[in-house]
Protein backbone atom coordinates (compact mmCIF):
# COMPACT_ATOMS: atom_id res chain seq x y z
CA UNK A 1 0.00 0.00 0.00
CA UNK A 2 1.34 3.47 -0.74
CA UNK A 3 1.73 5.92 1.69
CA UNK A 4 -1.27 8.45 1.84
CA UNK A 5 0.22 12.58 1.15
CA UNK A 6 1.33 13.76 4.40
CA UNK A 7 -1.34 16.30 4.51
CA UNK A 8 -4.03 13.98 4.16
CA UNK A 9 -3.34 12.56 7.22
CA UNK A 10 -4.62 15.10 8.80
CA UNK A 11 -8.31 14.45 6.70
CA UNK A 12 -8.38 10.84 7.49
CA UNK A 13 -7.99 10.87 11.33
CA UNK A 14 -10.37 14.27 12.09
CA UNK A 15 -13.54 12.94 12.66
CA UNK A 16 -16.56 14.61 11.39
CA UNK A 17 -19.20 16.54 13.73
CA UNK A 18 -21.85 14.87 15.84
CA UNK A 19 -19.83 11.19 14.83
CA UNK A 20 -19.15 8.35 17.00
CA UNK A 21 -16.13 6.40 15.96
CA UNK A 22 -16.40 2.22 16.49
CA UNK A 23 -13.03 2.25 17.85
CA UNK A 24 -12.14 -1.44 16.54
CA UNK A 25 -8.38 -2.87 17.84
CA UNK A 26 -7.46 -3.02 14.42
CA UNK A 27 -7.71 0.02 13.69
CA UNK A 28 -5.34 1.24 16.48
CA UNK A 29 -2.12 -0.46 14.42
CA UNK A 30 -2.98 1.54 10.91
CA UNK A 31 -0.29 3.39 9.50
CA UNK A 32 -1.81 4.65 6.36
CA UNK A 33 0.76 3.06 4.41
CA UNK A 34 3.23 4.74 5.73
CA UNK A 35 7.02 3.17 6.45
CA UNK A 36 8.88 3.93 9.92
CA UNK A 37 12.12 5.17 8.45
CA UNK A 38 9.68 7.96 6.33
CA UNK A 39 7.48 9.05 9.02
CA UNK A 40 10.69 9.45 11.60
CA UNK A 41 12.11 11.48 8.85
CA UNK A 42 8.70 13.32 8.29
CA UNK A 43 8.22 13.66 11.97
CA UNK A 44 11.65 15.74 12.50
CA UNK A 45 10.65 17.91 9.80
CA UNK A 46 7.14 18.56 11.45
CA UNK A 47 8.82 19.51 14.46
CA UNK A 48 11.25 21.97 13.10
CA UNK A 49 8.50 23.43 11.80
CA UNK A 50 6.04 23.56 14.84
CA UNK A 51 9.55 25.35 16.77
CA UNK A 52 9.02 27.85 14.33
CA UNK A 53 5.22 28.12 14.28
CA UNK A 54 5.29 28.40 18.01
CA UNK A 55 8.31 31.13 17.74
CA UNK A 56 5.92 33.17 15.67
CA UNK A 57 2.30 32.58 17.95
CA UNK A 58 4.54 34.24 20.39
CA UNK A 59 5.46 37.15 18.77
CA UNK A 60 2.16 37.68 17.06
CA UNK A 61 -0.10 36.86 20.52
CA UNK A 62 -3.50 37.25 18.58
CA UNK A 63 -4.13 33.58 19.02
CA UNK A 64 -3.23 30.50 21.35
CA UNK A 65 -3.77 26.86 21.18
CA UNK A 66 -5.18 24.30 23.67
CA UNK A 67 -4.46 20.92 22.55
CA UNK A 68 -6.43 18.29 24.76
CA UNK A 69 -4.61 14.59 24.92
CA UNK A 70 -6.84 11.80 25.79
CA UNK A 71 -6.16 7.54 26.08
CA UNK A 72 -6.72 4.74 28.10
CA UNK A 73 -3.89 3.86 30.31
CA UNK A 74 -1.25 3.32 28.60
CA UNK A 75 -2.16 5.23 25.67
CA UNK A 76 1.09 6.93 25.12
CA UNK A 77 -0.21 10.82 26.30
CA UNK A 78 3.18 10.99 28.24
CA UNK A 79 5.58 10.23 25.97
CA UNK A 80 3.68 12.17 22.82
CA UNK A 81 4.01 15.44 25.11
CA UNK A 82 7.63 14.17 25.58
CA UNK A 83 8.26 13.48 21.68
CA UNK A 84 5.89 15.69 20.11
CA UNK A 85 5.42 19.04 22.16
CA UNK A 86 9.16 18.69 23.23
CA UNK A 87 10.07 20.71 19.93
CA UNK A 88 8.23 23.97 22.02
CA UNK A 89 10.05 26.20 23.88
CA UNK A 90 8.87 25.96 27.29
CA UNK A 91 8.83 29.95 27.70
CA UNK A 92 5.57 29.70 26.07
CA UNK A 93 3.99 26.30 26.52
CA UNK A 94 2.56 24.91 29.86
CA UNK A 95 1.67 21.13 29.98
CA UNK A 96 -1.24 20.24 32.57
CA UNK A 97 -1.65 16.95 34.03
CA UNK A 98 -5.19 16.57 35.60
CA UNK A 99 -6.17 13.72 38.52
CA UNK A 100 -8.89 12.93 40.19
CA UNK A 101 -10.23 16.39 41.16
CA UNK A 102 -9.47 18.09 45.13
CA UNK A 103 -12.37 18.45 47.12
CA UNK A 104 -11.40 21.84 46.49
CA UNK A 105 -12.39 21.01 42.85
CA UNK A 106 -15.20 19.23 43.78
CA UNK A 107 -17.11 22.01 45.36
CA UNK A 108 -16.95 23.85 41.96
CA UNK A 109 -18.51 23.18 38.67
CA UNK A 110 -16.64 21.14 36.76
CA UNK A 111 -15.16 23.11 34.62
CA UNK A 112 -13.34 25.42 37.04
CA UNK A 113 -10.48 23.42 37.47
CA UNK A 114 -9.73 23.36 33.61
CA UNK A 115 -10.55 26.84 32.52
CA UNK A 116 -7.77 28.64 34.58
CA UNK A 117 -5.58 26.53 32.51
CA UNK A 118 -6.41 28.02 29.50
CA UNK A 119 -3.78 29.19 27.54
CA UNK A 120 -3.36 33.00 27.14
CA UNK A 121 -2.71 34.46 23.51
CA UNK A 122 0.72 33.49 22.37
CA UNK A 123 0.64 30.83 24.27
CA UNK A 124 0.48 26.80 24.23
CA UNK A 125 -1.17 24.74 26.75
CA UNK A 126 -1.10 20.95 26.39
CA UNK A 127 -3.72 19.16 28.42
CA UNK A 128 -2.62 15.43 29.67
CA UNK A 129 -6.38 14.41 30.65
CA UNK A 130 -8.89 17.22 30.37
CA UNK A 131 -12.55 18.01 31.04
CA UNK A 132 -13.41 15.14 29.05
CA UNK A 133 -12.84 12.88 31.98
CA UNK A 134 -15.94 14.66 33.69
CA UNK A 135 -18.10 12.72 31.12
CA UNK A 136 -15.47 9.49 31.11
CA UNK A 137 -15.06 8.11 34.79
CA UNK A 138 -18.36 9.47 36.55
CA UNK A 139 -20.10 8.24 33.40
CA UNK A 140 -18.43 4.32 33.47
CA UNK A 141 -18.50 4.56 37.57
CA UNK A 142 -22.49 5.31 37.16
CA UNK A 143 -21.46 8.54 39.49
CA UNK A 144 -24.09 10.89 37.37
CA UNK A 145 -27.09 10.29 35.92
CA UNK A 146 -27.96 11.18 31.78
CA UNK A 147 -29.54 13.85 32.44
CA UNK A 148 -26.45 15.23 34.35
CA UNK A 149 -24.16 13.92 31.51
CA UNK A 150 -26.06 15.86 28.39
CA UNK A 151 -26.08 18.78 30.86
CA UNK A 152 -22.09 18.26 30.68
CA UNK A 153 -22.06 17.62 27.60
CA UNK A 154 -23.61 20.80 26.16
CA UNK A 155 -21.37 22.63 28.67
CA UNK A 156 -17.79 21.53 26.72
CA UNK A 157 -19.42 22.34 23.85
CA UNK A 158 -20.40 26.10 24.94
CA UNK A 159 -16.79 26.34 27.03
CA UNK A 160 -14.77 24.93 23.78
CA UNK A 161 -16.76 27.62 21.30
CA UNK A 162 -16.35 30.84 23.68
CA UNK A 163 -12.10 29.29 23.42
CA UNK A 164 -12.18 29.55 20.29
CA UNK A 165 -14.44 32.56 19.72
CA UNK A 166 -11.58 34.34 21.84
CA UNK A 167 -9.14 33.27 19.76
CA UNK A 168 -8.13 30.46 20.83
CA UNK A 169 -7.61 27.20 18.62
CA UNK A 170 -8.44 24.13 19.95
CA UNK A 171 -7.15 20.77 19.08
CA UNK A 172 -8.40 17.46 20.55
CA UNK A 173 -7.21 14.53 20.30
CA UNK A 174 -7.57 10.98 21.04
CA UNK A 175 -4.67 8.20 20.89
CA UNK A 176 -6.30 5.25 19.69
CA UNK A 177 -4.09 1.79 21.27
CA UNK A 178 -5.89 -1.93 20.96
CA UNK A 179 -6.49 -3.79 24.50
CA UNK A 180 -3.66 -6.35 23.28
CA UNK A 181 -1.17 -3.07 22.87
CA UNK A 182 -2.22 -1.85 26.37
CA UNK A 183 -1.88 -5.38 28.19
CA UNK A 184 2.04 -5.26 26.24
CA UNK A 185 2.58 -1.96 27.86
CA UNK A 186 1.61 -2.87 30.98
CA UNK A 187 3.23 -6.07 31.17
CA UNK A 188 6.40 -3.43 30.29
CA UNK A 189 5.71 -1.28 33.06
CA UNK A 190 5.30 -4.16 35.90
CA UNK A 191 9.12 -5.71 34.13
CA UNK A 192 11.27 -2.84 33.71
CA UNK A 193 12.20 -1.25 37.31
CA UNK A 194 12.33 2.25 35.76
CA UNK A 195 8.96 2.45 34.40
CA UNK A 196 7.47 0.18 37.44
CA UNK A 197 6.17 3.90 39.32
CA UNK A 198 3.75 4.17 36.26
CA UNK A 199 2.00 1.05 37.07
CA UNK A 200 -0.62 0.80 39.40
CA UNK A 201 -4.15 -1.34 40.43
CA UNK A 202 -6.49 1.18 39.31
CA UNK A 203 -4.87 0.89 36.21
CA UNK A 204 -6.06 -3.01 36.16
CA UNK A 205 -9.53 -1.79 37.43
CA UNK A 206 -9.85 0.39 34.54
CA UNK A 207 -8.34 -1.87 32.07
CA UNK A 208 -11.43 -4.20 33.31
CA UNK A 209 -13.93 -1.39 31.97
CA UNK A 210 -12.56 -1.51 28.54
CA UNK A 211 -16.41 -1.67 27.30
CA UNK A 212 -17.72 0.73 29.05
CA UNK A 213 -15.22 3.52 28.24
CA UNK A 214 -15.04 2.81 25.06
CA UNK A 215 -18.94 3.61 25.27
CA UNK A 216 -18.47 6.64 26.93
CA UNK A 217 -16.00 7.81 24.40
CA UNK A 218 -17.92 7.08 21.85
CA UNK A 219 -20.76 9.22 23.35
CA UNK A 220 -18.58 11.94 23.68
CA UNK A 221 -16.99 12.26 20.39
CA UNK A 222 -20.84 12.34 19.24
CA UNK A 223 -21.94 15.29 21.21
CA UNK A 224 -18.78 16.99 21.56
CA UNK A 225 -17.02 16.72 17.98
CA UNK A 226 -17.89 19.67 16.32
CA UNK A 227 -16.63 21.93 13.50
CA UNK A 228 -15.18 24.18 15.95
CA UNK A 229 -12.93 22.24 17.86
CA UNK A 230 -13.20 18.40 15.91
CA UNK A 231 -11.87 15.15 17.55
CA UNK A 232 -9.13 13.43 15.73
CA UNK A 233 -8.51 9.50 16.46
CA UNK A 234 -4.95 8.99 16.02
CA UNK A 235 -3.69 4.43 15.56
CA UNK A 236 -1.42 4.80 18.63
CA UNK A 237 -0.26 1.20 18.59
CA UNK A 238 2.60 2.02 16.48
CA UNK A 239 4.90 5.06 18.38
CA UNK A 240 6.52 6.39 15.13
CA UNK A 241 3.10 6.59 13.46
CA UNK A 242 1.85 8.21 16.25
CA UNK A 243 4.54 10.96 16.07
CA UNK A 244 3.97 11.57 12.57
CA UNK A 245 0.34 11.95 12.74
CA UNK A 246 0.06 13.99 16.15
CA UNK A 247 2.84 16.29 14.77
CA UNK A 248 0.87 16.48 11.38
CA UNK A 249 -2.33 17.81 13.12
CA UNK A 250 -0.63 20.05 15.26
CA UNK A 251 0.64 21.80 12.37
CA UNK A 252 -1.75 21.74 10.17
CA UNK A 253 -4.01 23.74 13.13
CA UNK A 254 -1.26 26.11 13.50
CA UNK A 255 -0.99 26.98 9.87
CA UNK A 256 -5.08 27.77 9.74
CA UNK A 257 -3.95 30.64 12.27
CA UNK A 258 -2.58 33.21 9.17
CA UNK A 259 0.45 34.47 12.15
CA UNK A 260 2.32 36.93 11.38
CA UNK A 261 5.17 38.76 12.29
CA UNK A 262 4.02 41.85 14.62
CA UNK A 263 5.13 45.34 12.31
CA UNK A 264 7.93 47.09 13.92
CA UNK A 265 6.81 49.94 16.04
CA UNK A 266 7.62 53.64 13.70
CA UNK A 267 9.18 55.08 16.93
CA UNK A 268 11.96 52.32 17.18
CA UNK A 269 12.42 52.24 12.77
CA UNK A 270 13.12 55.97 13.64
CA UNK A 271 15.43 55.71 16.44
CA UNK A 272 18.78 56.26 16.36
CA UNK A 273 21.19 53.63 17.43
CA UNK A 274 24.20 54.99 19.11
Amino acid sequence: MDPIERSEIVAALRLAPGRAPSLPDAAAGRCLGWERAAAEHATQENLQRLHELQNKLYADRRYAVLIVLQAFDGGGKDSTIRRVFGAFNPQGCSVVAFKPPSLEEQAHDFLWRVHRHAPPKGSVAVFNRSHYEDVLVPVVDRLIDRHTVRQRHAAINDFERMLVDNGTRVVKIFLHISRAEQKRRFEERRTHPEKRWKFDLADLAKRRQWVAYHTAYKAAFAACGTAAAPWYVVPADRRWFRDLAVSQIVRAEFERLRLRWPALDQRLAAATLR
